[in-house]
């Protein structure tokens, strides 16, 4: 948005010398204050918030954010940390976990008879998997197996490719990376 503040003078005086040489010089103080009320609007949310409002974040939640981290994964890592919410439930996790990996980006399963949470991330989340695993011992009771792993692709993800586009890729790749 350009805010002169030039405009903001009744148009009588705009032509004044003395006037116009005050606004120009107190301009670049204007946008810079405006540069900061937008910084600190953007910083009230996660998802809008810049580096230094999530700095702050990690911070007050003593998160130490990875040298290779992007914006996104430090957002992500602050974001899960925040949604911790107990006790624990199984629809309260199922919302965490969709919060954090999308609606399709996990499962979750729990055997009542032996305890055993079995969780399973997609490979589209898969940079999130420690996060994830971080999460559940942190909301999960102590008394709960937790199974984690990632969600690798299977057999009705491939069914859909013919032999000769699944030769582009290895056996590895096949099976650990989401496929296009």
């Amino acid at each position: 948005m350009d805010r002169r503040l030039l405009d903001y003078l009744p148009p009588i005086l705009q032509p004044v010398r003395e006037l116009r040489a005050i606004c120009e010089g107190q301009q670049t103080v204007l946008e810079d204050v405006w540069a900061a009320v937008e910084a600190a609007l953007d910083d009230q949310f996660i998802e809008d918030a810049r580096e230094s409002g999530i700095a702050r974040r990690e911070k007050i939640l003593s998160i130490t954010p990875k040298g290779t981290d992007t914006l996104e994964d430090r957002r992500f890592r602050v974001k899960a940390r925040m949604n911790e919410r107990l006790p624990f439930t199984l629809p309260a996790l199922r919302q965490q976990m969709a919060d954090l990996c999308g609606p399709d980006g996990y499962t979750v399963s729990m055997d009542q008879g032996t305890y055993l949470l079995t969780v399973r991330v997609a490979l589209t989340a898969k940079s999130n998997f420690d996060d994830v695993g971080a999460l559940l011992r942190r909301v999960a009771p102590a008394n709960i197996i937790i199974d984690l792993e990632l969600k690798y692709n299977q057999y009705g993800t491939l069914e859909g490719f013919t032999h000769g586009q699944l030769s582009r890729w290895t056996h590895d790749q096949l099976r650990n990376e989401v496929l296009t």
